[in-house]
């Protein structure tokens, strides 16, 4: 080889090292996480000034746990996806000892009836929210591994959902319906992109939505909160003072809104006000205008996972475009249900606004696996790169 030509190929080589970043993605993600730490500080002055004395607790907080969540995302982007699909069993199994660790007297944490945490450095982490990102990787190895299976049988499609269901229902156990039907949700879509059969998906769809109802009429607790958006005025100090709290601030919001800081449901009146209904008091501040703006954003973000999925297809990439398709349909799913909640169209649920709700483990997470999407960009960037340098070689 001649030296000119030794010299071109070591150039592609760096140029394919090189970090691809998306910009699109960063400003996407960035611009959410702004907003939510913005939203977080209005929704949580009262409450915090009332508890700590301390009026910018909470953002302190927030602002610290997306310090740790970049970091996460850091390290998860440093890793090749290639290692994720050949740890995708181990990952698995780490997801269904944390499920059953949390559930375990003395070793999970209950908050509010549910045992949902575990206790780590004098921190409880939701261990769920990452127990859903672990076994979506695994869907997508299985997507991977048995691709002509998923695509031509229907115990290719029933394996993975029975594994699944199995997940959901520790998820059940905690209580967590909320998280179970995002995880059962997401890896249906995924393995629907995947290819299974069109027939197939339908009738499982059918049993799963049986299913799901069974488990929702078998506990009055579940059943109370199921019905209670159906008509939440009819009791508007019980069942139904969160969606009513919730809907006023909607309502006031108008157009415009009532401006950034003068929320009065925020005022002690709407619970959760900087977790799970954050979105009703960005409604109040910000009105139509706000709502806009922020459903643009979330638009924007599934966009961009698929058109990322669809470039790591395109260079051959098929376990990171899963990856990737699995990003834009978790964030979609649970931004979906959680706006649907507070604006009284789904039952209510305890699910965060993904990126902008006050949350430590749900926004950790949620940053950690925006930096696998980048990862995503960044190979399936390299692999174009390097299939144009070899076809460009004389």
């Amino acid at each position: 080889m001649s030296g000119a030509a030794l010299t071109g190929f070591e150039r592609g080589a760096e140029r394919r090292r090189a970090v691809q970043l998306d910009p699109i993605t960063l400003a996407l993600i960035g611009a959410i996480v702004l907003l939510g730490l913005i939203m977080v500080t209005s929704a949580s002055v009262s409450i915090a000034s009332q508890d700590s004395g301390q009026p910018f607790y909470y953002l302190e907080r927030q602002l610290l746990l997306t310090l740790i969540g970049l970091g996460c995302a850091a390290a998860l982007f440093a890793v090749p996806t290639a290692r994720l699909e050949r740890a995708a069993v181990p990952l698995l199994a780490a997801a269904v000892v944390l499920l059953i660790l949390v559930l375990i007297p003395g070793l999970g944490h209950m908050v509010n009836g549910g045992r949902r945490w575990l206790r780590i450095g004098g921190a409880n982490f939701q261990v769920s929210e990452l127990a859903r990102v672990l076994v979506l990787i695994y869907v997508a190895s299985y997507a991977v591994r048995r691709e002509a299976q998923l695509r031509e049988s229907l115990a290719g499609l029933a394996k993975p959902l029975a594994l699944l269901c199995c997940v959901s229902a520790l998820l059940l156990a905690e209580p967590d319906f909320g998280a179970a039907t995002v995880l059962f949700a997401t890896g249906f879509g995924l393995l629907f992109l995947a290819g299974a059969r069109l027939r197939y998906v339908i009738a499982m769809t059918a049993i799963a939505a049986s299913g799901f109802a069974v488990l929702a009429v078998s506990s009055s607790y579940r059943l109370r909160r199921l019905t209670a958006f159906l008509n939440p005025w009819e009791h508007p100090f019980d069942s139904g003072f969160q969606l009513t709290q919730s809907l006023i601030a909607i309502g006031r919001g108008q157009w415009l809104g009532v401006g950034l800081g003068d929320s009065v449901q925020k005022l002690f009146y709407l619970p959760e006000a900087h977790t799970d209904f954050l979105f009703a008091v960005l409604a109040e501040e910000l009105g139509l205008l706000g709502v806009v703006l922020t459903l643009a954003l979330f638009l924007g973000l599934i966009w961009r996972s698929f058109h990322i999925s669809r470039l790591a297809a395109d260079a051959g990439l098929k376990f990171p475009a899963y990856l990737a398709a699995g990003f834009g349909l978790w964030i979609g799913i649970q931004a979906f249900i959680n706006i649907g909640v507070n604006m009284g169209v789904l039952p209510t649920k305890g699910l965060t606004l993904p990126l902008m709700s006050y949350g430590r483990s749900s926004l950790i997470v949620a940053l950690a696996w925006s930096g696998l999407l980048l990862r995503v960009y960044h190979e399936a960037s390299a692999k174009q790169r390097g299939s144009a340098t070899v076809r460009g070689t004389p």
